[in-house]
């Protein structure tokens, strides 16, 4: 083990009894301490499903990348595990970025980018992105002797060596396959597909999609997977131009739906969807569990527009996982249905009038599931308040008219001028608009009619601000359930 993992470990063994639990999210991951971003290495291992992230424990901003790793039996409880890479090796000494893991027979291989950064003799600073593997036990790993595995140079002419990065891998038919993303000659994102029959010698398949300027600058953060009849190459492209609704300025992450030809490593794009709406998702990654369900997990925060916590020693969350399927041309997510094993307490009303501001009792709470279906023809809006004391709230609020849906946590408590509100566009199924709420201490997680769009949101009111209420420009019904979610620590 190197001095500066050794260092790592003891550094959050130490750090992590410090942090008492009633200050975490109840039910959504969060580092040990220091700084998290993208989760890597989402994967399952010997019948435990394992979690890895980007990571640097010393200080609750970005800095010299690590990657920290967790292990849970229900995508809910996770145990935290000791630090599985450090920045170490000379094609890794900048940081050791975002990747992905694989169980092979009984190892756990995970493959990762290495960021090297030196000064060449002209003075000038020389950084290069490559794909590294590291071979272990679920606990420790061993850095490959042919590192880097992939090189930039193994690109397409014109193609960036400086951005080509996060590798996801997959085994299927005996053969390794891994996706990465990278620059063009033009300057925007593509994502490269390599092939492997051992994994020390990669070869390069082809390109299988380009943005060519179109749907942003670099494409991070890959994944390709089938879903239903269709296969899924995700994105997490940056500097977009917003599309309506549909997509927003800046970082968003993106299905590309298609049809995949894999004689020939042709991926087909025949459609574009957001994955999530809302102001603080990035990153996503799935994995196929045992059962077959393909599940997602993303980092719960925006590089454009962050917004960090002051007065913890920690910085980051993880999304709930989310069950995907294919549903009349769209992706739709659902949380796990393991959290529904964490449901305590159920209050229930049916057929609610709502015009005037109304409390129902009961309903209230920071870390709740609500279920909501929203009824009527006679109301323009509707609000809902969580997280109210009075004076700071967040607020749902949906437009029966023109079929709009925003969230707003303008009047949260946060003291800085960030974006705080965002809309997508919401119909109404048969006069029923339906949401799924999680709240979480910390967050808000918006599932609309059945998981078709998802909001992600952080948010960081004072826990003493708990109550929910409701009200209608003209007369809104609701059918509303709330379950207090339970996790024992």
């Amino acid at each position: 083990m190197s001095e500066l993992l050794e260092k790592a470990r003891k550094y959050e063994k130490e750090a992590v009894g410090k942090i008492l639990d009633h200050k975490r999210p109840a039910f959504h991951f969060s580092n040990p301490v220091g700084w998290m971003n993208d989760p890597n290495g989402f994967s399952e291992y010997k019948e435990e499903y394992h979690l890895f992230f980007q990571y640097y424990p010393y200080a609750t901003q970005w800095n010299s990348m690590h990657w920290g790793h967790a292990k849970s039996r229900d995508f809910i409880q996770w145990e935290y595990l000791p630090a599985a890479l450090a920045p170490d090796c000379a094609y890794d000494n900048f940081g050791v970025f975002s990747g992905s893991a694989i169980e092979d027979e009984d190892k756990q291989v995970l493959i990762y980018t290495g960021v090297e950064e030196k000064i060449l003799e002209n003075g000038e600073k020389s950084i290069r992105q490559n794909q590294c593997i590291a071979i272990g036990d679920g606990i420790d790993y061993q850095k490959l002797e042919q590192n880097p595995v992939v090189s930039a140079d193994m690109l397409p002419e014109g193609s960036s060596r400086e951005d080509f990065r996060d590798p996801k891998m997959w085994k299927e038919d005996g053969r390794y396959y891994m996706v990465a993303g990278s620059r063009s000659g033009d300057g925007s994102g593509q994502i490269a597909l390599f092939y492997a029959d051992a994994l020390g010698e990669w070869k390069f398949a082809g390109i299988l999609d380009r943005s060519e300027n179109k749907c942003g600058k670099m494409w991070e953060c890959p994944d390709f997977y089938p879903l239903a009849d269709k296969q899924i190459l995700m994105i997490s492209p940056q500097e977009m131009e917003a599309e309506g609704l549909e997509f927003h300025n800046g970082n968003n992450t993106a299905f590309l739906m298609g049809s995949y030809e894999k004689e020939g490593f042709r991926f087909n794009r025949e459609k574009i969807q957001s994955v999530d709406y809302g102001l603080d998702f990035y990153a996503p990654q799935t994995m196929q569990t045992a059962d077959g369900r393909r599940v997602m997990i993303g980092w719960m925060q925006s590089w454009d527009n962050p917004m960090y916590p002051d007065s913890q020693p920690w910085s980051g969350m993880m999304t709930i996982p989310r069950e995907l399927s294919l549903k009349n041309g769209r992706v739709c997510q659902r949380p796990v249905r393991e959290l529904e094993v964490y449901r305590k307490n159920v209050v229930s009303y049916q057929d609610v009038c709502v015009e005037k501001e109304t409390w129902l009792e009961g309903i209230e709470g920071r870390c709740a599931d609500l279920e909501l279906r929203l009824k009527g023809d006679s109301y323009g809006k509707c609000r809902i308040k969580l997280a109210s004391d009075g004076r700071l709230y967040s607020e749902i609020v949906y437009d029966r008219e023109e079929q709009v849906l925003t969230f707003d946590r303008t009047h949260s408590g946060y003291k800085k001028d960030i974006i705080g509100t965002r809309s997508i566009k919401a119909e109404s199924i048969n006069g029923v608009l339906s949401l799924r709420i999680l709240i979480d201490r910390y967050s808000v997680e918006i599932f609309v009619n059945d998981g078709q769009q998802v909001m992600t949101s952080l948010i960081y009111t004072p826990f003493d601000a708990a109550q929910i209420s409701f009200a209608g420009s003209g007369k809104a019904y609701l059918d509303v359930t709330k379950y207090d979610i339970m996790v024992a620590m």
